[in-house]
């Protein structure tokens, strides 16, 4: 039975994943935002499943450390911390201004360094642990109207391989977990350009950026193998593996990319032993298991 931290719990993989661990047995905190407002109906329901529910608010330094702080206090130190907490977006890049990337950016990338950097004192302390980041397929390949998206998720990323690299030493995993897309919560609250002028002078290719989203949703409804279910169960699995054989990487998707990321993950896997090699830093590399395709019938 393990201490589960995870971000997000509130909807999309998170209400998920919070269920699932509960049913498997761990003690599991979960935050989100507005507990006694918006979201006081799921907060209520993971509170009845026996989830901790706790306010946090991942752009906020304040918060974050308060809330890791009192879940350290009532639970101690978790054994596993997920970053999870995330928005998408839709709309044609150009039409994103700066400060709609920086609100994106504080959720998606500052959000889970803020929740890291919170608890891994606590875990090189202990000298054990887990943290994961939830990544997307689109952290690894690009697409149009998700630019804005695509960028926070391929920084996301290189955070992620960066604290596995560091943390190896102190016997702490580093897992990233790729999901593709998946018919939740998360569609209908995508970010959307706040430049609404240079929406219009970019039409029609705006109008574009609705109708792939469309034809997207479409192709999710005639595709039930794509169940939303299967990110919650993979992070169970990574939670459920011995301390150092986790992989690092864990893609999830029954729409057709997953395989092909998946090679990719393998390559890029095998470029950064040999240059690790020639430098003789592999070391740093050797909590890290392969990358792995998370249902099988992708496989």
């Amino acid at each position: 039975m393990a201490t589960v931290l995870i971000t997000g719990a509130g909807g999309g993989f998170g209400a998920r994943m919070a269920r699932t661990l509960r049913h498997a047995g761990h003690i599991v905190a979960g935050t989100l935002r507005d507990i006694t407002g918006r979201n006081a109906t799921v907060a209520a329901e993971l509170s009845a499943l026996g989830v901790h529910v706790y306010d946090m608010d991942v752009t906020s330094d304040a918060s974050v450390e308060h809330t890791i702080a009192q879940v350290i206090a009532a639970l101690g130190t978790p054994d596993v911390v997920v970053n999870n907490a995330g928005v998408g977006v839709l709309g044609v890049q150009e039409a994103f201004t700066a400060t709609d990337l920086q609100r994106l950016f504080d959720i998606n990338v500052f959000g889970a360094h803020r929740v890291t950097r919170a608890v891994t004192p606590h875990l090189r302390a202990r000298g054990s642990g887990l943290v994961v980041f939830v990544s997307s397929l689109l952290g690894r390949i690009a697409v149009p109207f998700y630019g804005p998206y695509n960028a926070s998720k391929w920084a996301l990323e290189g955070l992620a391989e960066n604290y596995s690299l560091e943390l190896s030493g102190f016997g702490v995993d580093v897992a990233i977990i790729e999901p593709g897309g998946f018919p939740t919560s998360f569609i209908p609250n995508l970010m959307t350009p706040s430049d609404h002028a240079r929406v219009a002078a970019l039409q029609p290719l705006a109008d574009a950026g609705t109708a792939f989203l469309t034809g997207f949703e479409q192709a999710l409804a005639a595709n039930p193998a794509q169940d939303p279910q299967l990110v919650a169960d993979a992070l169970r699995d990574l939670a459920n593996a011995p301390a150092g054989t986790r992989p690092f990487r864990t893609v999830v998707d029954n729409m057709g990319m997953g395989p092909h990321v998946a090679g990719y993950n393998t390559h890029l896997a095998q470029i950064t032993a040999g240059i690790f090699g020639a430098f003789g830093t592999e070391a740093m590399l050797a909590r890290r298991g392969n990358a792995v395709v998370a249902d099988k019938a992708t496989a």
